[in-house]
């Protein structure tokens, strides 16, 4: 996964897809809310993994709420933003450079919370079953897991990426502009894959659109909401 790590450095640097913003997602926020409301279940004084951490814009506002945050993320670039917000916010959250695709150093039912949001779909196969196991490992039972993807369905964008520049695995693209691969996920695929490892309690279909290269592209995304 170096070379993603790479990519990922040079587009922290020079932002192509990734936003500036240091708040939280408006998608994460939308999860708080639904764990509140519909589970009874407030995200406060909890233990929480934040994968694919970026600059810290979901770590350092829930370390605001008086969770424990662990921040995991490719990118030193990425993380040396993060750092510095937490400083300047006066939060603590414990960030670590690493893979998401390799063992976390954290032990077995420790985790309340897990976030991914748009960061598992860089990994290739061997790294998204080492991904699962291992966030089903460390949460908790009844513990929460918030996944953004990648949706295939439906997208013509994503249709001729995978038909004018494919990737090696199954249903990936290769984004040429900044070298980085992408795995979309069908509505069936995504509830087999994660259907064998946690309970799906919400799945549901989200389009946005991004300026990439001065085009605007449709992304579509599975907002999913599940407990172990």
């Amino acid at each position: 996964m170096a070379h993603q790590g790479n990519a990922w450095d040079r587009e922290y640097r020079n932002p192509l897809l990734v936003t500036k913003n240091d708040g939280p997602q408006k998608d994460t926020l939308r999860f708080l809310k639904y764990l509140k409301k519909v589970e009874k279940y407030r995200v406060e004084e909890k233990n929480i993994l934040d994968l694919g951490c970026g600059t810290g814009r979901n770590s350092n506002y829930l370390a605001d709420l008086y969770n424990k945050v662990i921040g995991i993320e490719i990118s030193k670039t990425a993380l040396d933003i993060a750092k510095t917000r937490a400083h300047n916010m006066g939060v603590s959250v414990d960030y670590r450079l690493g893979d998401i695709g390799e063992k976390y150093d954290i032990p077995d039912n420790s985790i309340d919370v897990v976030l991914d949001i748009t960061s598992s779909n860089s990994l290739d196969e061997k790294g998204r079953e080492v991904y699962l196991e291992e966030v089903q490992r460390v949460m908790k039972k009844g513990g929460y897991f918030f996944v953004r993807a990648l949706c295939k369905d439906g997208n013509q964008n994503v249709k001729n990426l995978l038909k004018m520049s494919p990737g090696k695995e199954y249903d990936t693209y290769i984004m040429k502009d900044i070298g980085l691969t992408e795995r979309v996920f069908s509505r069936t695929d995504f509830l087999a894959m994660y259907g064998k490892y946690f309970k799906i309690l919400n799945l549901e279909k989200k389009t946005s659109y991004t300026t990439f290269n001065n085009r605007i592209y449709k992304r579509d995304y599975w907002l999913a909401y599940m407990q172990k």
